[in-house]
């Protein structure tokens, strides 16, 4: 399932030049769970996006004990390269994220990103946990 999922990525990047190929081969799975806090004015909850990969695509589920979500899903996950997109319009949330990699480049050290909500902006940086923690 991965070498075809690898296969995939490479073909389609190859389309576009070739530039999205390296990027994608190079990033480790995004699978498991993320965890931060968004801090919006005086008010502070943590947050975790926990992403799955069904049939080459990535899926995410949003959770935030602060927020009362435990496990709403993602209308829309979009992962090219580095870059993240994730909408969950019925919250009217935009998550966009940089996916940045440890020294040795083999592993994902942190997701940064920003948090859009109702016209606001917030930055969060997930990292990765076993388990969200709330």
């Amino acid at each position: 399932m991965i070498r075809r999922f690898a296969l995939f990525v490479f073909f389609c990047a190859s389309l576009n030049n070739g530039s999205i190929a390296q990027d994608e081969a190079d990033t480790p799975s995004l699978e498991g769970s993320w965890e931060g806090p968004l801090v919006i004015g005086r008010d502070s909850t943590n947050l975790a996006f926990t992403f799955t990969l069904r049939e080459g695509e990535y899926a995410a589920a949003l959770i935030s004990g602060g927020m009362g979500i435990y496990g709403m899903p993602a209308d829309t996950v979009s992962v090219e390269g580095r870059k993240i997109i994730i909408r969950i319009p019925r919250l009217d949330v935009e998550f966009t994220g940089t996916i940045r990699l440890d020294d040795s480049g083999e592993n994902i050290a942190r997701i940064d990103g920003d948090w859009f909500q109702y016209s606001e902006m917030v930055p969060v940086v997930l990292l990765p946990v076993d388990q969200p923690t709330f």
